[in-house]
């Protein structure tokens, strides 16, 4: 049935009028993302989501392969080599570690340990259009704490169990939602410096390496495990260390894949956030200096943020960054 819909003549571009001939009953507008417990839900924490976007038919295999071969030609679908684990180092490449074309790789994606990332689907309009549908549906309870949203980016993560993602972090607050099939999302506070050192949270978020972020037997203990079906998801905020497993015992037949949705963006405190971070990792390394955190006073954050926006640019100029400064 995939490879017959991966023959339609449609493969290389997503039109929104064929979702919607295709599709006609299921083109809703009303889907939604909600947290668990609107009560207690806080950007800045972790917190469980209900969602029902796994009904979206712009979100079906059948689209989400044809989204593939969008992407491919522009390097934005994303494999692992085999055998990694939660500890292994995050590093994906845009090819396949056997040589398969995108075609072949959805053509195979039940096959155990498949594994496939689409990064940045907003580069395609119709889904740039889902993202915003999807973040308009939390945007209150964004905004009451967090104005400013900007870069709104999605992350589409399709394997097949047994499969894992390694841990890491993020520039972004994420909404993470489980699509189809089964995985475990394992997340840490994001304040946790037993887990992650605020030094490697500054290198990561200046100097884009992931080096001092590594999984150890002992920050197991420590997570928040959640156990995801369609319709589940999680939030977590910016820096906030995580991975996910997907174990083969929940696979039947005719359902094997496990298909996950992040929705990422910045705000205006992410963004004074990383300046402080800039500034933070010029005093701890050239000063000697162990400067309180983002995010531990607005005062502070406030007097931090325009030298560390200073420093950022300097260095975008000196060493040419794929991104601007105080972009994220």
């Amino acid at each position: 049935m995939v490879s017959q819909l991966l023959d339609s003549r449609s493969a290389q571009v997503i039109e929104l009028g064929r979702i919607r001939q295709a599709h006609p009953r299921d083109l809703r507008t009303d889907y939604h993302v909600r947290p668990a417990d609107p009560a207690k839900f806080s950007i800045d924490r972790i917190g469980q989501l209900k969602h029902d976007f796994h009904e979206h038919p712009l979100l079906q295999l059948s689209a989400l392969a044809d989204l593939a071969k969008y992407l491919a030609p522009r390097n934005q679908c994303r494999f692992v080599r085999p055998g990694i684990t939660q500890a292994s180092s995050f590093e994906h490449d845009p090819r396949d570690p056997q040589g398969k074309s995108i075609y072949e790789v959805f053509q195979r994606i039940h096959e155990p340990r498949s594994w496939v990332a689409l990064y940045n689907i907003e580069a395609h309009p119709v889904y740039a259009a889902l993202l915003e549908q999807i973040i308009n549906t939390v945007r209150p309870s964004i905004e009451r704490e967090q104005p400013g949203i900007f870069l709104v980016t999605g992350f589409i993560f399709l394997s097949a169990p047994p499969s894992v993602t390694p841990f890491h972090i993020d520039r972004e607050n994420n909404f993470w939602l489980q699509l189809h099939g089964r995985k475990t999302m394992s997340v840490w506070d994001r304040t946790d410096r037993s887990v992650v050192g605020a030094s490697a949270i500054e290198d990561f978020i200046v100097g884009q390496t992931l080096e001092g972020v590594r999984l150890k037997d002992e920050h197991r203990e420590r997570s928040h495990d959640f156990e995801t079906a369609p319709g589940d998801g999680i939030y977590f905020p910016s820096t906030s260390p995580h991975m996910t497993r997907s174990d083969p015992d929940w696979v039947k037949s005719d359902d094997g894949v496990s298909v996950s949705l992040g929705v990422t963006f910045f705000t205006s405190v992410t963004r004074r956030h990383a300046q402080v971070h800039h500034l933070n990792r010029f005093l701890r390394r050239t000063l000697k200096l162990s400067p309180a955190e983002p995010g531990s006073s607005v005062l502070r954050d406030s007097l931090k943020a325009p030298l560390g926006h200073v420093l950022g640019a300097t260095r975008y100029k000196l060493f040419r960054k794929s991104e601007p400064p105080g972009s994220y």
